[in-house]
């Protein structure tokens, strides 16, 4: 049976993965500074969309089927770690312009751009296969009921909105917004690093 300490423990173990800084958190608060509120939101909205797509997939076994098969995981590796250092090279860019802003990647003006980035960057990241796979699979006893493994589905899912919208809604306000203005080159430098960092512990790394 699902005992009352098990879904406090999953969703402590959520908010220290998800609400940490990483490539999806720091897209959505560089796109919100940036781009403002609505680009933001919607970056983050997509980002929700791909954690919901792990959630389902890894409750419902998928997640499973792709860690048996390692070939299936080293595509999607290689994938995201490409993606990530594409951003870091055209964050790393826009550093070093004169301009500063126009080139960097969480400068985005049309919402249907902004919902494809956030859901392409958790579809390509296969720690969040990990991290979900892990919770299915651990975190809850085989006679696990259907109601139960709704709940959890549920309190995960209401979480990852919270900490991605969260994350899009506090870095649209005015004065941080304007804090970046003044210093883009610094934030377009912090983002090449973060991107370029994760992308390259992600190609590097043995993931299964």
């Amino acid at each position: 049976m699902l005992t009352d300490m098990n879904l406090p423990l999953i969703l402590l173990a959520f908010f220290l993965a998800a609400g940490s800084p990483g490539p999806a958190t720091m897209a959505v608060a560089g796109t919100s500074m940036a781009s403002g509120r609505k680009m933001g939101m919607t970056l983050a909205l997509g980002v929700f969309c791909g954690s919901l797509t792990w959630s389902f997939s890894a409750a419902f076994g998928l997640a499973a089927i792709m860690m048996a098969h390692a070939w299936i995981f080293e595509i999607l590796r290689y994938v995201g770690a490409a993606y990530l250092l594409y951003l870091a090279f055209v964050s790393g860019r826009a550093a070093f312009l004169s301009s500063g802003v126009g080139l960097s990647p969480v400068v985005i003006t049309a919402p249907a751009k902004a919902f494809r980035k956030g859901l392409a960057l958790h579809l390509t990241n296969p720690k969040a296969i990990l991290f979900y796979g892990s919770v299915y699979s651990v975190g809850l006893p085989p006679e696990t009921t259907p109601v139960q493994l709704a709940v959890v589905m549920g309190s995960l899912a209401f979480c990852s909105f919270t900490v991605f919208l969260g994350y899009g809604y506090l870095f649209s306000i005015d004065r941080v917004r304007r804090g970046y203005a003044k210093t883009a080159r610094v934030f377009n430098g912090l983002f090449a690093m973060l991107f370029g960092f994760v992308g390259v512990r992600l190609l590097t790394a043995r993931l299964v």
